[in-house]
């Protein structure tokens, strides 16, 4: 394993400009993130962690200090730098799934292959092994939105996967699932975590940031604690 942090915050501040006044959002945050951790950062409405994750994922870019990702300064990359790094480092897996309806499982999966320029037949022999991962080969010529909530985020997690990306960040991931579906999707998480698959997840919710091996703090744009976890996974 590197030695080096995958991921690495120093001093992040994050301020939203706007004529009727401006807004701090991150107040100089400090995180690394090791290849292999699995992380979750929580936090109340209004704490920072949605500006983060969006940090994180390359979605926007710090008002001031440095964040490296595989020792990369990409602080100052432009949206096409950013848009590349999201294609080819990040996996999303979002709790909104983001598949595109009246579409296949098999051409949600291959997406981000389309924009990286990879050739028809490679993109369905990589789709198809990231579908068998999760489960899912026999549903891959059905509609996205004819099956169930809990086979629609394993397509997206497939989905995610398929670039073999440095970090999966999942942003509340069991938001719009029941109990029982979102702890085997966690269980799932977790899993790809145990095969070396670093992990950031974004909840609000106490049982499912239990999965994780560490769990951060956010309150008021700032850390407030750095904590490791004992897993425990619930039964299903």
């Amino acid at each position: 394993m590197s030695t080096k942090p995958l991921i690495k915050l120093s001093d992040i501040t994050k301020t939203y400009f706007s004529p009727g006044g401006n807004y701090q959002a991150l107040k100089g945050i400090n995180l690394s993130v090791d290849p292999g951790e699995f992380v979750a950062i929580m936090g109340p409405s209004g704490s920072g962690k949605s500006t983060i994750m969006n940090i994180i994922g390359a979605l926007d870019t710090p008002t001031t200090g440095t964040y490296k990702l595989k020792n990369k300064n990409i602080s100052n990359y432009t949206p096409d730098q950013l848009s590349e790094i999201r294609n080819k480092e990040i996996g999303f897996i979002f709790q909104s799934f983001n598949l595109l309806p009246r579409t296949t499982v098999l051409a949600n999966v291959e997406k981000p292959m389309v924009y990286a320029d990879i050739p028809s037949v490679e993109r369905k022999r990589r789709a198809m092994e990231v579908l068998k991962l999760v489960g899912l080969e026999s549903k891959a010529d059905n509609l996205s939105n004819h099956i169930s909530g809990g086979q629609i985020q394993r397509v997206a997690v497939a989905r995610a996967l398929i670039m073999n990306p440095s970090i999966l960040l999942a942003d509340e991931p069991t938001g719009n699932l029941d109990s029982k579906t979102a702890y085997e999707i966690m269980d799932f998480i977790s899993d790809l975590n145990s095969r070396g698959n670093t992990v950031i997840l974004i909840t609000h919710e106490d049982d499912i940031a239990e999965y994780a091996k560490r769990i951060v703090r956010l309150k008021d744009g700032l850390v407030e604690s750095d904590t490791t976890n004992k897993q425990r996974k619930h039964a299903v």
